[in-house]
C-alpha cells in the first residue's frame, strides 16, 4: 500500500502555500524527479537557493563528512568550519563589509540588520521600495510593501516608509534625520524581477551618505552568482553599510548571513542566535562558495541567460509584454494572468514560478544547460506564442 504525501501534508500541515498537484522526491543538477519517476526541468531551483544545482556532489560530500565530525557548537565556543566561513565571506564581498554574522534565514538577517541600523544610528525609521519583498517575521514583514503579506498582522512595527524603485526625488523627500536606514533589492525578485537603474543607486548611495543613514543592500535572492555576478552590488560597483544574504549561500541546506561595514558597530549581548553558524551549514556553505568560483557560475548564468532570452526572442510572443532579465534572473511580464501559464508549464514538464499576478519568473540551477533551456524555450513559445 502506497503512502499518500499529499493527504498527510494537507491534514497535519499548516497549509501556507498553494499546493501544486506533485510531489518531488529526488533532484540532480537542474532536474527534479516526482514519485512517479518522472522529469521536470526545474526553473525555481527552491525560489533562487539550488544555484550550484540539486545535489551537488562536492556539497553533499562536504556536508556528510561535517556531519560525522560535528553537527552544532554554540557561538561561545570558536568552530573550524564557522571562522573560515566568516572569512570567505568578506573575502568576497564589496570590499567596506569586513564582518559577518551568521543566521538561519533571509529573513533573520534582515531583522538584523533593521536592529543594527537602529543601534549605529540612534535612529528609528527606515525607508523601503515599492513592490519589495524582505521576509516575513514582523520586522520584515514591516519593511515589504504588498499589503496581503502586513495587513493581516497589523499593528507593525512603526516608522516604516515606502517609495517607487528607480526615483531619487521621492527617496530624498523620504529620508530625513530620523532614517536609520534605506533598504532595497536591486532586482526585486517577488515584486517582478524590477532591476534598479545604475544611475539610481549611485543616488541612494550619495544621499544615505550624506544624510547619515545606513543603506542596507537585500542580495538574499540576487546573491551567489544568480545575477551574473558573485553579487549584484558588482554591477553597480556598490558599497553598502549591510548586505544581506540567504538562499543559495549553503548549497540548500538553510542559512542566512549577514555582513558589515565599520559603520555598524554591536556590542555582545545585542543579538544572538542557536543555530545560526552551525557546522554542518557553514560546511555546506564553503563547498557551495568553493564550486561557484571553480565552475566559473556567476559568468556561466549571464551566458546562459544571454542564450535563453536570445531563443525565446526568435519568435514572436504575443502574450508577452516585456523581458526583464539580468544574468539567470529572469521575469517574463504577461499580458494576462500567470497562473494558468504555471499550471501548464508543470504539465509539460517545467517548474516556474510567479512574480506578482501577472509575472512568470524563472530562477534556473545557474548549472542548467542549453538543451533544458531549449526545452523550456519551446514551450514558453508554444503557450505564450498566440
Amino acid at each position: 500500500m502506497s503512502t499518500d504525501y499529499r493527504q498527510l501534508e494537507q491534514h497535519y500541515g499548516v497549509t501556507l502555500y498553494p499546493k501544486r498537484d506533485v510531489v518531488m522526491v529526488r533532484g540532480a543538477g537542474a532536474l527534479l524527479y516526482d514519485e512517479a519517476g518522472r522529469e521536470y526541468i526545474d526553473c525555481a531551483a527552491g525560489i533562487g537557493v539550488a544555484n550550484v544545482g540539486h545535489c551537488h556532489p562536492d556539497v553533499v560530500a562536504a556536508l556528510q563528512a561535517q556531519i560525522s565530525r560535528l553537527m552544532v557548537v554554540p557561538n561561545t565556543l570558536y568552530n573550524d568550519q564557522r571562522s573560515l566561513l566568516l572569512e570567505k565571506l568578506v573575502q568576497c564581498a564589496p570590499e567596506n563589509l569586513t564582518r559577518a554574522y551568521l543566521c538561519n534565514s533571509g529573513t533573520e538577517a534582515v531583522e538584523a540588520a533593521l536592529k543594527f541600523a537602529r543601534v549605529a544610528t540612534g535612529r528609528t525609521n527606515y525607508v523601503t521600495a515599492m513592490r519589495g519583498f524582505h521576509g516575513r517575521t514582523m520586522g520584515a514583514v514591516s519593511a515589504t510593501f504588498t499589503k496581503k503579506y502586513r495587513d493581516p498582522f497589523a499593528p507593525l512595527v512603526p516608522g516604516f516608509s515606502y517609495v517607487p524603485l528607480n526615483k531619487i526625488d521621492k527617496l530624498a523627500a523620504a529620508v530625513d534625520e530620523h532614517t536609520a536606514a534605506v533598504m532595497l533589492e536591486l532586482v526585486q525578485g517577488e515584486g517582478g524581477v524590477n532591476i534598479a537603474e545604475r544611475e539610481y543607486i549611485a543616488a541612494v548611495r550619495k544621499l544615505c551618505t550624506e544624510r547619515g543613514a545606513l543603506l542596507i543592500i537585500d542580495e538574499i535572492q540576487t546573491g551567489f552568482g544568480r545575477t551574473g555576478k558573485l553579487f549584484a552590488c558588482e554591477h553597480y560597483d556598490l558599497q553598502p553599510d549591510m548586505m544581506t544574504l540567504a538562499k543559495a549561500i549553503a548549497g540548500g541546506v538553510p542559512m542566512g548571513a549577514l555582513l558589515l561595514s565599520e559603520r555598524v558597530q554591536v556590542e555582545p549581548g545585542m543579538h544572538g542566535t542557536t543555530f545560526g553558524g552551525n557546522p554542518m551549514a557553514c560546511a555546506g556553505a564553503l563547498a557551495t562558495l568553493s564550486v561557484l568560483e571553480t565552475a566559473a557560475l556567476p559568468q556561466r548564468a549571464e551566458e546562459m541567460g544571454a542564450y535563453f532570452e536570445q531563443r525565446l526572442m526568435e519568435k514572436p510572443l504575443a502574450q508577452v509584454r516585456s523581458v526583464r532579465r539580468l544574468g539567470l534572473m529572469i521575469g517574463l511580464e504577461l499580458k494576462g494572468k500567470v497562473q494558468p501559464v504555471l499550471a501548464a508549464l508543470l504539465e509539460r514538464g517545467v517548474i516556474a514560478l510567479p512574480a506578482g499576478a501577472t509575472v512568470l519568473r524563472l530562477l534556473p540551477p545557474l548549472v542548467i544547460n542549453k538543451a533544458q533551456l531549449d526545452e523550456v524555450v519551446a514551450h514558453l513559445q508554444a503557450l505564450l506564442g498566440e
